[in-house]
């Protein structure tokens, strides 16, 4: 039956594109003559890596397995030019995937944005980088493409797109399973079983995962007297809850399938997947604090308010915005800035009693600490933190897919999905006891879609062709929650978003001649986007900064109320900063690909091809400042040129595949700090230049050698003048080169088992974390070495693994943010050095 549905598959059409690397899977060396064939469906058709023309990468469940790599964001060390973190500024989830491909990606978890990388799991597109960070459960293989996709996936992705395979049901019982034990408490289980329930009618798998490890980040006492604080509970957040160690994991998944073989013709699959993760939050390291100097403010107001004696606040400090007008004393201990937190009359939140003069009146008693760099502790794994440390996701999906060979070559493909998320998070990102910037963020969301394939061979089988079309609509909210210095801000940020979208797909490749191939593509997509923003501050710090603490009561300026004075746009709520109504947005785009292939020989092939890629546009949801028309970003546009050639050298025996693109970049949306705003907006255009080269031997029938090198020259081509930007900053996470080398060597033993020493090194170029190119958040260049042995039973039915990861510990910043005008700037530090041991048994 299996073979059966390859060959069925096989008319289902493939894609256009680069270089493969092909790594071996589990055979004995006795066994290995040439390098195992590898089959990808990248061009949704069964067939050899080697002769799909696109840049692809695959990683098999043997490699997966000998790597140890068991979720997305761990692959980056072995796909060059590709760049993949498992967090995002202030995020505070590894669930949350930052991917980069060729320097195209995103960097964020907002709803208001879609991926530049898209995470596809048999066909299921994940709209969310929250949640993308899959874990690799029962995976068959993953297929990393370079470059626009759209002629052949349902939803367009501009980078790139990570495409996860899962297993199909075997038509015989069997079961494997592992346990996993190592540093910081780590104890990891995963398991899976096969069950025929009908002989070659009705097949079953489920799979299973727990992930369990203590945080390598300490929190530790604050050695001094920090004084009168009011705690983190007392300011609105999306939980409540803390730990004594930040950066652990607590993460259980779980995978079914169902098959239907419901005759030689048709077939059905039947599958569902459920994650849920509680565990605390990601490992944060504070920098430095930023209390002065121009890019300072809350940070600044809070050490002034408690340290000025109250005469000076309520007399002195004048805040008035007419210079002719009487004067106004926005920071006063009564109603101004430095007095109590929270705006009296209006239900919102708790307010909290006044800080001004706290330091200067007299009373100890009612002392607090100022902010400072008293509170980084030199050491990036403790923290003074004593704040919120929580991750929390529920995330589940259902899909059922319909593979129906409608006979003459011709194959209907149909893929109906659903999934729904829920998250949350909690994160003290001020490294002290002190309230200066807590974060907390809530999200639902629920997508469905509806992809259908129309594939065939016509022309005397030199035409293989595909048609499609595709529905996605997706809705839900993020709520943010943000404290700034002791609730002189307190952003409450509720976020409405819906989108639907259309696209029909072609794509068709012509044989013209034995050697030489043709590849025509085209994609239509339009998207409908709506959004609605909600985001307040509940203490009002607009107003009472203007001297103007009532919203409905008289301004400085005559005639005006305070809140028409400041621009809030809401009649009904004076703290709204967003207009009220639903904002619509709609975007279209054509996307076409070309491509030529040109076979040398039955082992070498060369080609070239022309794509176009698109993401649509949509608002910047951050907002600490009222605006009477909600601020949105346009779309943005790729367009890619690149040529490549696939080999098969010395009997099969070497792979050696190489690739060069060139890809205009226009348009790119990125994330800009605009005061205690992270918002998003067009940067400008860029040119992106490189290439890849891969390389896989079997040198002897022991030793395997694989390594791949990456090179993008990344420049800005033009960026808009508002974005304080100049042509000489570097692109966000991306290194101009990687590099990695993987030695693997089997040594038989007299019992009939055998020794398998396994390595990995890879280097990675310095980047920045940021846009803005922060010198606190630039990554250095990295080294990263991975080792294990592995002992195999002569019976080939279990392994014991010893191995380590990270093995020079080295460190380096994986997200970070430039909050300066919150008062610090912090990051996030990849884990140390950790060894483990596995026990693998299988049937």
């Amino acid at each position: 039956m299996q073979i059966r549905s390859r060959r069925r598959s096989g008319a289902a059409l493939s894609i256009i594109g680069g270089t493969a690397a092909l790594l071996v899977g589990g055979t004995s060396p006795a066994q290995e003559r040439e390098i195992q064939e590898i089959t990808v469906t990248a061009q949704r058709r069964a067939e050899n890596i080697q002769d799909v023309p696109i840049a692809v990468t695959a990683l098999t469940s043997q490699v997966l397995e000998q790597k140890g790599v068991n979720d997305v964001s761990q692959i980056t060390n072995y796909i060059p030019n590709v760049v993949i973190d498992n967090n995002a500024p202030f995020a505070g989830s590894t669930s949350v995937l930052s991917a980069y491909i060729r320097g195209i990606g995103q960097n964020d978890f907002a709803f208001n944005f879609d991926p530049g990388v898209g995470v596809y799991v048999d066909g299921v597109f994940y709209a969310r980088t929250v949640g993308a960070n899959v874990d690799l459960l029962d995976v068959e293989r993953i297929e990393v493409l370079k470059g626009p996709q759209g002629t052949l996936f349902g939803r367009n992705t501009i980078g790139g797109a990570i495409s996860i395979v899962t297993r199909r049901p075997a038509d015989e019982f069997t079961w494997r399973g592992e346990v996993t034990a190592g540093d910081y408490k780590r104890f990891d289980v995963r398991g899976a079983i096969d069950v025929p329930l009908v002989a070659n009618r009705l097949l079953s798998n489920i799979a299973f995962s727990s992930k369990r490890r203590d945080g390598y980040q300490r929190r530790i006492p604050f050695p001094g007297d920090v004084g009168d604080i009011d705690g983190f509970t007392n300011f609105r957040a999306a939980g409540y809850s803390t730990s004594d160690r930040e950066g652990g994991q607590n993460e259980q998944n779980v995978r079914g399938k169902l098959l239907w073989i419901a005759n030689d013709d048709v077939e059905v699959t039947f599958a569902a997947d459920y994650t849920n993760v509680d565990q605390p939050a990601s490992a944060s390291t504070l920098l430095r604090t930023v209390t002065d100097g121009p890019t300072s403010a809350f940070g600044q107001f809070y050490n002034l308010c408690i340290g000025t004696p109250a005469d000076v606040l309520n007399g002195v400090i004048n805040t008035s915005p007419d210079p002719n007008g009487p004067p106004v004393f926005g920071f006063n201990t009564v109603n101004g800035v430095c007095g109590p937190r929270g705006i009296a009359g209006l239900d919102r939140g708790t307010p909290a009693t006044a800080l001004g003069a706290v330091n200067a009146d007299g009373t100890t008693a009612n002392d607090r600490a100022p902010y400072s760099d008293v509170f980084v502790t030199g050491n990036i794994d403790t923290s003074y933190a004593t704040g919120n440390s929580f991750s929390r996701i529920e995330n589940y999906g259902i899909s059922a897919t319909i593979d129906w060979d409608l006979g003459g070559g011709t194959n209907l493909k149909s893929i109906t999905a659903y999934r729904d998320l829920e998250w949350s998070v909690g994160m003290d990102l001020d490294g002290s006891p002190l309230e200066m910037l807590h974060t907390s963020f809530f999200m639902t969301q629920h997508q469905a879609s509806q992809e259908v394939q129309l594939s065939g061979v016509a022309l005397n089988d030199r035409l293989n062709w595909l048609v499609g079309a595709y529905y996605f609509t997706e809705g839900g909210w993020l709520v943010d929650h943000v404290t700034f210095p002791a609730g002189l801000l307190q952003i409450y940020g509720p976020n409405l978003l819906n989108t639907d979208a259309y696209a029909a797909f072609t794509h068709l490749n012509y044989r013209l001649t034995d050697r030489w191939g043709l590849t025509l593509g085209l994609r239509y997509t339009r998207e409908e986007k709506e959004f609605e923003g909600f985001q307040h501050d509940l203490n009002g710090f607009n107003y009472k900064i203007a001297g103007c603490p009532d919203p409905s009561g008289p301004s400085p300026v005559p005639g005006l109320t305070c809140q028409q004075l400041l621009g809030f746009p809401d009649p009904n709520d004076p703290l709204r900063y967003f207009p009220p109504g639903l904002q619509k947005r709609n975007f279209s785009d054509t996307s076409p690909r070309v491509g030529f292939e040109f076979h040398a020989s039955d082992d070498v092939m060369l080609y070239a091809s022309y794509s176009e890629g698109f993401k649509s546009g949509s608002w910047t949801t951050r907002l600490s400042n009222p605006l009477d028309t909600a601020p949105s970003f346009d779309p943005e546009e790729a367009t890619s040129y690149e040529i490549g050639v696939k080999s098969q050298l010395w009997g099969r025996r070497i792979v050696l595949n190489a690739a060069l693109f060139w890809t205009d970049y226009e348009g790119i949306q990125l994330n800009f700090q605009e005061g205690v705003s992270p918002t998003f907006r067009n940067a400008g255009d860029a040119e992106l230049k490189g290439g890849e080269i891969e390389f896989q031997g079997l040198l002897t029938d022991r030793f395997t050698l694989t390594a791949a090198a990456g090179y993008v020259d990344a420049k800005y081509t033009r960026v808009e003048p508002q974005t304080g930007l100049t042509t000489d900053f570097d692109l966000p996470k991306t290194p101009d080169l990687t590099f990695t080398i993987g030695p693997r060597y089997t040594m038989p033993l007299g019992n009939g088992g055998r020794l398998t020493l396994d390595a990995d090194y890879s280097y990675t170029a310095a980047l920045f974390n940021d846009t803005a190119n922060t010198p606190l958040l630039r990554r250095p260049a990295t080294d990263i070495v991975n080792a294990s042995i592995t002992y195999t039973a002569p019976t080939g039915n279990w392994d014991l693994v010893l191995g380590g990861t990270n093995l020079t510990d080295e460190r380096f910043l994986i997200t970070g943010q430039d909050q300066s005008a919150g008062g610090q700037i912090y990051g996030t530090y990849n884990p140390p050095r950790q060894w483990f041991v596995t026990f693998r048994v299988r049937q």
